[in-house]
């Protein structure tokens, strides 16, 4: 299952313009200990566990623990979206059958349209500053939620040994249309990981909580993790690049990239790009694409593997007489896809076949790069899970710099406290 395009969506196709879960359980037991004071807290981080994968789940999500007393929710990982929102009983005019019990909002909680966080929302559909603050999302595929913003206690524990439990703002999303393909939601909604000022990394900012940094290792297997802040991220070793603040409002882009393949250039330059890990797979555009598997199936030429048109896991796969079990037999046939970035000096960023091949349920190896151009992204061009897998992939907000480094996300970072 392909998990949607969030921030392109949001971007080009908005109607209205928009598991260690014991903190649930040791919160009472740490209540008391939890302190307002934030000299302690910031440059300290909150590590939450990661789990999914590109395939075949086509999500990478994680639990978040929210309400008095905390209840647990799977989010779906969105680097391309501010707003975290869950499906709720709002009452709920239309929602899905989710992992968990649908969260019920309080009124006295609920955001007016004249707070600052109502106004930061682009969705907001707001006519009287008084009344609660409502927001509309549409999507291309027709999907949509309606909702309105909400507070309630989100139970964190910090790298640094304290808990706090701040009270953020979210969306309860009581209609939901063609959300879901399954019978069941594998999430109970989106936790928005950008940059504007409805996010949480933005929200426990300005309560001084930890730095405005977020990060994530996303496993080329199953699993990973995320990071709020900073306490985690290496001294040395990250490929660095300023953010293009100018390309995209409130969207992560490192700015223009040049695209080549095992090491030659494709004479394809200047990529508009942005990373989104609200998208389980990588888009380029058209013609980028067309450069990409032309120079892929030239390298192939002569080796024992042949074009699978009876697969439709993905546009494009591959076969040999024996079956691929993992992405391992199959990397040596395929070289790395390079993107690199300006910004000064080069920065590169290297996607390795084990990172943008996926082995289908019949034995093939596909092409986890696909046509962007064919799904209205126009000339955009997308960096989603497939090509992030593998390394820790950092967004620092307080520098404006996105950076990676290869990394073993099956390893969790040395700390004494993830989510």
């Amino acid at each position: 299952m392909e998990k949607k395009i969030w921030s392109v969506l949001l971007i080009l196709f908005l109607s209205v313009t928009f598991s260690d879960r014991s903190v649930a359980a040791n919160w009472w037991q740490n209540k008391k200990q939890a302190t307002s004071s934030t000299s302690n807290s910031v440059g300290s981080s909150v590590i939450f566990r990661v789990e999914g994968n590109v395939y075949p789940d086509g999500l990478y999500y994680v639990t978040f623990n929210i309400g008095n007393p905390p209840k647990p929710y799977y989010l779906d990982l969105d680097t391309g979206s501010d707003l975290t929102w869950l499906q709720c009983d709002a009452p709920c005019v239309h929602c899905d059958k989710v992992p968990h019990s649908l969260y019920k909002p309080n009124k006295n909680n609920l955001v007016i349209c004249k707070e600052q966080i109502c106004t930061s929302l682009d969705s907001n559909d707001c006519h009287n500053p008084n009344e609660q603050c409502d927001y509309s999302i549409e999507y291309a595929d027709h999907g949509s939620s309606l909702g309105v913003l909400t507070r309630d206690i989100f139970p964190l524990r910090f790298t640094n040994g304290s808990v706090h439990t701040p009270r953020l703002a979210f969306g309860c999303g009581y209609d939901q249309q063609g959300f879901c393909t399954g019978s069941v939601c594998p999430t109970d909604g989106i936790l928005g990981l950008g940059n504007g000022g409805a996010s949480i990394i933005s929200q426990l900012k300005s309560q001084g909580l930890t730095k405005n940094v977020i990060g994530h290792c996303l496993s080329g297997t199953n699993g990973g993790y995320l990071f709020f802040g900073d306490d985690v991220v290496p001294s040395s070793g990250v490929v660095w690049t300023p953010m293009s603040i100018t390309s995209f409002d409130k969207h992560y882009s490192p700015g223009p990239a040049d695209l080549s393949y095992g090491g030659k250039p494709t004479g394809i330059t200047g990529l508009r790009t942005i990373f989104d890990s609200g998208s389980s797979y990588t888009y380029f555009n058209s013609m980028a694409y067309q450069a990409l598997i032309t120079v892929v199936k030239k390298n192939l030429l002569g080796k024992p593997l042949k074009e699978a048109a009876d697969d439709h896991t993905l546009p494009l796969c591959w076969k040999r007489a024996k079956a691929f079990k993992s992405v391992g037999e199959a990397k040596t046939y395929f070289s790395s896809v390079v993107l690199n970035f300006g910004g000064g000096k080069k920065a590169r960023l290297e996607i390795s076949p084990e990172s943008y091949l996926i082995i289908s349920k019949n034995g093939n190896v596909c092409l986890g790069i696909l046509n962007g151009t064919e799904v209205g992204l126009d000339t955009l061009n997308l960096v989603g899970d497939t090509s992030m897998r593998n390394k820790m992939v950092i967004y620092d907000n307080e520098k404006q710099q996105i950076g990676w480094i290869p990394a073993d996300c099956n390893r969790l970072p040395k700390s004494g406290t993830v989510h």
